[in-house]
């Protein structure tokens, strides 16, 4: 209930809920930690004032107690960081955790200033070949348009649309500066660094439209970077891939023409 009450919004991942009950765990520890160290400075500035001390002691504090509790503060964090923090993290972006490849939907999301683009690798499942030269108004990911596992690419500006309880794989890198790929109900949030390429992955497990959003101060135009995450069935992801492979690839969408027929032969006199 205390996330809630701190506005943490809704989670939509299959792993979301162990992310929240570690939230829910430090905050509730915070909350005894501000209660318990403003109790114990009220009755420092009872205790020791100077009405009831008029003569300074120089020996100081002889109870072991304050060690005691702040020993027990520092283990308690230790806990929360390597028992649950980092095997959290470490099974959204280590290779050994991750989905079959075959059975998850794979996405790259680029940033720049100040937008996102998603990649898909459209029907053939290849991504093509990105150079950085060939980087345009465009060809924003500076596709090469002489790699034909390139010919069938999707690109989304600033929508990236997902199929329920299907697996997604985000490779997440950046164009310009370092911004924040976060998704805040899928409990995933990932920094975009020019020149990596790093993965995470997550289950969507309701539908719907989240907001992303980039977690890092990238420039003076921060505030307009936002896209959604639009989390569908199958049937509405295959028609949303169909329609975009109509509009970037009218040439793959059209069946190809069939052979003319062969010219009858003349009539026999």
């Amino acid at each position: 209930m205390i996330n809630k009450m701190l506005g943490i919004v809704p989670n939509a991942s299959e792993h979301g809920y162990l992310v929240d009950h570690m939230l829910e765990f430090c905050h509730w520890f915070m909350a005894l930690l501000f209660v318990g160290w403003t109790l114990f400075f009220l009755f420092t500035i009872f205790r020791f004032h100077k009405s009831r001390n008029p003569k300074a002691n120089y020996h100081g504090v002889h109870s072991k107690a304050s060690a005691h509790l702040e020993f027990t503060v520092v283990l308690v964090e230790a806990v929360l960081l390597l028992g649950f923090a980092l095997p959290l993290w470490g099974k959204r972006v280590t290779g050994e955790s991750f989905p079959d490849a075959k059975d998850a939907l794979h996405v790259h999301a680029v940033a720049e200033q100040f937008a996102w683009n998603f990649h898909y690798p459209g029907p053939d499942g290849v991504f093509g070949r990105q150079n950085l030269a060939l980087v345009s108004g465009s060809n924003p990911l500076g596709l090469d348009p002489n790699d034909p596992a390139g010919k069938d690419d999707l690109i989304s500006k600033n929508e990236l649309h997902l199929i329920n309880h299907k697996p997604v794989v985000v490779e997440i890198t950046s164009k310009d500066v370092i911004h924040g790929f976060a998704l805040e109900h899928m409990r995933i949030s990932q920094d975009a660094i020019p020149g990596s390429r790093i993965p995470a992955w997550f289950r969507p497990i309701v539908k719907g439209q989240y907001e992303i959003v980039c977690s890092q101060l990238c420039g003076a135009g921060h505030f307009a970077m936002r896209a959604m995450m639009l989390v569908e069935d199958k049937a509405e992801f295959d028609a949303w891939m169909k329609d975009t492979i109509q509009l970037q690839h009218p040439e793959l969408a059209q069946p190809a023409a069939a052979p003319a027929a062969p010219a009858a032969p003349p009539a026999a006199k």
